[in-house]
């Protein structure tokens, strides 16, 4: 039987990746109260560097950006000294690994943020839900909405967070602009009511995630290694219309995208861990077609489903995230048609090495080199 084509060496950009296997951003809440990760983050990342390109767990770029308990960080040089062990063994395993930036925005709590302050947005428009705090589950707050004149400063933590990602040694970082966090807070009409220079129009609304775009290309030379990931779909946390306008807003984004010379864009097509039904006003392949990078599909894949969207043309390369919590040699299991493990819901978020970097392969425990 040939070897899938989704299984072999493709060139992105100036990168050489060893398959189309994307390992998708995946939270797992293993880092300690600094958001410092664990030293055992290293043999997990590591075990699965048989994707072609590994993006991390989403980073906080601040305290401010905080959202989710035991989440790590990229701020604070403890922070980077670890990355930098993990980038290591990453590289020792033969894998690339891109670093994603995060602010969580309104999506967070008081009990997570410095000094007991309210999570910023936007606009003062309470989500629904609940926080992952210290102390368990607690109700998401109205936010506070951002001054006019604080947005530049957060412009400058992303700056500084793709330059520690940089000295940690990461092949490139990927901006998180997705799942209703604070980029695309500011990017939806639902989220947005500000009457200032950053609400209102598409152009308006779109000034800030670009303003993000801008500093950290300018950081890393160019777009060549940077990525973006978008979910124009995604109903988190439960907000429904998303955007008067879905496929006006997010066209215009990737249009103006197409300007930095990104890597590629990386979107959520459907609603992450629910369904790929696509609602009305959303056209993935129309903005697959408009952008002039890579794509990378998400959600839900399978090998079958993957091969099919790259004979079609929708895809470049496909992201796989649940998969890879119970099966650290998922690509290995791919090419051999094996059965994949299934990760139980407790052990995703939150513990120790059991249920993180314990899990075997297919012939026993995967080998991390260092």
């Amino acid at each position: 039987m040939p070897t899938s084509p989704i299984l072999q060496p493709v060139t992105i950009g100036d990168l050489t990746l060893k398959n189309r296997v994307v390992m998708a951003p995946l939270t797992r809440s293993r880092s300690n109260n600094e958001g410092v990760p664990p030293d055992f983050a290293a043999d997990y990342y590591g075990q699965r560097s048989n994707a072609g390109l590994i993006i991390s767990e989403a980073t906080n770029i601040s305290p401010q950006g905080v959202g989710y308990a035991y989440t790590p960080g990229i701020w604070s040089e403890a922070q980077v000294e670890s990355w930098s062990r993990i980038v290591k063994t990453i590289h020792a395993n033969d894998g690339l690994i891109f670093l994603q930036l995060w602010h969580t925005g309104r999506i967070s709590h008081p009990e997570l943020q410095p000094g007991g302050e309210l999570p910023v947005s936007a606009s003062a428009i309470k989500p629904e839900g609940t926080a992952f705090t210290q102390d368990g589950m607690k109700p998401h707050v109205t936010p506070r909405a951002l001054e006019t004149d604080e947005i530049p400063g957060i412009v400058e933590d992303y700056r500084r967070a793709a330059e520690n990602a940089k000295r940690a040694g990461f092949d490139g970082v990927e901006i998180h602009s997705a799942n209703n966090y604070l980029l695309e807070q500011f990017v939806r009409d639902s989220t947005n009511r500000r009457t200032d220079r950053y609400g209102g129009s598409i152009e308006n609304r779109l000034r800030f995630p670009l303003e993000v775009v801008r500093a950290v290309t300018e950081v890393w030379g160019g777009g060549a290694r940077v990525g973006i990931r978008l979910s124009p779909a995604t109903t988190q946390p439960g907000e429904t219309p998303l955007d008067s306008d879905p496929h006006a807003t997010y066209g215009a984004y990737v249009d103006a995208l197409n300007g930095f010379g990104l890597l590629y864009v990386h979107t959520i097509e459907g609603v992450t861990q629910q369904t790929r039904d696509v609602p009305d006003g959303v056209d993935f392949l129309d903005l697959r077609r408009r952008f002039t990078g890579a794509y990378i599909g998400n959600n839900q894949l399978t090998l079958d489903l993957a091969e099919k969207e790259l004979a079609e043309g929708r895809a470049d390369l496909f992201s796989f995230g649940r998969p890879y919590i119970a099966n650290p040699d998922l690509v290995g299991r791919l090419a051999s048609g094996a059965p994949l493990a299934e990760a139980p819901k407790p052990y995703w978020y939150g513990g120790g090495t059991n249920g993180y970097s314990d899990w075997p392969g297919m012939n026993g425990p995967v080998a991390v080199r260092r």
